[in-house]
């Protein structure tokens, strides 16, 4: 085992043992590791690396620390900045479980009902990756490969993410089986970028990756009426929900039907995007 006190430190001991287990807040991680479905040689444990900690402001942009807590997302000034991070953040798990987990873990983990992921696809996020030899950029769908998977190479860690600074509403819904503690059965974020004039949608665990609607996002950008910040057309509304569910690609599972997920992710589109504008028509 490796206790990371720096970065260096941490790419380091991944340089010498490519293959290591990365430890942070381990919320999902330890999981596997108690029901003996994953298997390690060596750990390298992150959360003593103070430059993974916290975030900062660059321009136009957010760093976001891959040590970065759920608990951390929802406080202070990163929820003005990002409010659909912090709504997603503050949907997942326990107190302790959001003391703990981080948000380079649940990227890392890349299960498609990732709470921080469909925001996270709606931001356009571009992932900081870093070894020993130095860094690299990947937008978030490019690394999301699958289910559980990912375009981590092995001496590779996530340092951090980038998102963009916008100025319009934001909202994170979810539907569960449960009202508390709960794994996402569909989830949707909608972000609006008011400079832009557009509107954007990730979907969550109706795919085997994040989604983005890009078809709604292209029919209702046109249909707002961005001056009274409303959508006046109550059928654009329904056609906009109507968009997203074709963007949807679910499955039936124990938590849900695809039948399901779908007419959910549908009323989550619409409610969101009444909550973005309330002015919009009834």
């Amino acid at each position: 085992m490796t206790i990371a006190r720096t970065l260096d430190d941490a790419c380091a001991a991944l340089a010498e043992h490519p293959d290591a287990l990365l430890l942070a807040g381990g919320t999902d991680l330890m999981v596997g590791v108690n029901r003996g479905q994953v298997r390690f040689d060596h750990v390298v444990v992150l959360d003593r690396v103070d430059e993974l900690r916290g975030w900062r402001r660059d321009g136009d942009e957010l760093v976001l620390g891959a040590g970065l807590t759920y608990a951390e997302m929802g406080r202070g000034e990163l929820p003005t900045l990002v409010p659909a991070l912090a709504q997603a953040a503050r949907t997942v798990g326990s107190p302790q479980i959001r003391n703990a987990g981080t948000l380079g873990g649940n990227i890392a983990t890349s299960s498609p009902a990732g709470d921080t992921l469909p925001v996270l696809a709606a931001l356009d996020a571009t992932i900081v990756l870093r070894t020993s030899n130095g860094t690299r950029r990947l937008a978030l769908d490019r690394f999301v490969t699958g289910v559980k998977q990912n375009a981590l190479e092995p001496g590779e860690l996530i340092e951090a993410v980038r998102v963009p600074v916008l100025d319009g509403p934001q909202e994170f819904l979810k539907v569960g089986t449960r009202n508390a503690m709960v794994i996402s059965v569909a989830s949707l974020a909608l972000v609006v970028d008011g400079a832009g004039r557009n509107v954007r949608v990730g979907l969550g665990s109706v795919a085997p990756v994040p989604v983005r609607a890009v078809e709604a996002e292209a029919h209702i950008g046109g249909c707002i009426d961005w001056d009274a910040a409303s959508v006046p057309d109550i059928a654009a509304v329904d056609r906009f929900a109507e968009l997203v569910v074709e963007a949807a690609h679910p499955i039936d599972d124990h938590r849900g039907s695809a039948a399901y997920r779908n007419h959910a992710v549908g009323v989550l589109a619409r409610r969101a995007l009444l909550r973005a504008f309330p002015g919009s028509a009834p």
